[in-house]
């Protein structure tokens, strides 16, 4: 998740849509008051100068962490809402943190994908390092493990929160949208970073489901798929 100062626009990271390259790109143009937050090492090794910054909040509504694992010692995770901003977090609370003003001025974007496409996507990402014996409909049978709650991070209160909703399946020229909208260096290119589904063939993803699961993802993600008109 990024908040500019400098071009006046936010961006909120969505899951398995390009968000790490996306990410990364950006990083490369924000100024020293910009809000940058932290992602997973192995991918903060990727940005210029491992950039993350400005991230850490004191704010009433900043959650503390629980008690136990402060009394543990226990290592604080980039990606928990204790930190302040942090990757993937709901525009409701990025709009709490920032305030009405900064919010409604700023240009604001994020990305989706294809549920179907994305599912899959998440299915590979999970399944590297665990849940490798599980097939793909097994997988789904654990809600809190499996679901993709993007509408989460860019609706407030059931409505579409951002100025620009772009589409994975447009990546470039969407991307490019954004690049000319708010005047960004034109040498801006999306790094290929974070890629866990296979590309090389459009459609692929279909192979992945059964009758079952194709309606699961098709209720989890019914606002998406009428939002953007998605199809199996």
């Amino acid at each position: 998740m990024i908040v500019s100062h400098k071009y006046k626009f936010i961006y909120l990271k969505t899951i398995k849509t390009a968000s790490t390259s996306m990410e990364n790109a950006l990083c490369a143009i924000c100024g020293p008051d910009d809000i940058v937050t932290p992602t997973a090492p192995r991918f903060m090794k990727l940005r210029a100068n491992q950039l993350a910054q400005n991230y850490r909040l004191s704010h009433p509504a900043v959650p503390r962490r629980p008690l136990l694992k402060r009394l543990l010692r226990r290592p604080e995770r980039y990606f928990h809402p204790s930190v302040g901003y942090y990757e993937h977090m709901p525009a409701w609370r990025v709009k709490a943190y920032l305030g009405d003003d900064i919010w409604n001025s700023y240009y604001k974007f994020t990305f989706e994908r294809n549920p179907w496409d994305r599912q899959v996507s998440f299915y590979h990402f999970r399944s590297h390092d665990r849940n490798k014996n599980l097939t793909f409909d097994q997988f789904l049978k654990n809600k809190v493990r499996a679901l993709v709650d993007n509408w989460g991070i860019y609706a407030i209160d059931g409505a579409v929160s951002v100025d620009f909703l772009g589409k994975f399946e447009n990546l470039a020229a969407d991307f490019q949208h954004v690049i000319d909208h708010l005047g960004l260096p034109s040498e801006l290119s999306l790094p290929k970073v974070n890629s866990s589904s296979n590309p090389e063939k459009e459609g692929a993803y279909r192979s992945f489901y059964s009758g079952w699961s194709r309606e699961l993802v098709n209720d989890w993600y019914a606002n998406e798929i009428k939002l953007l008109n998605y199809s199996f």
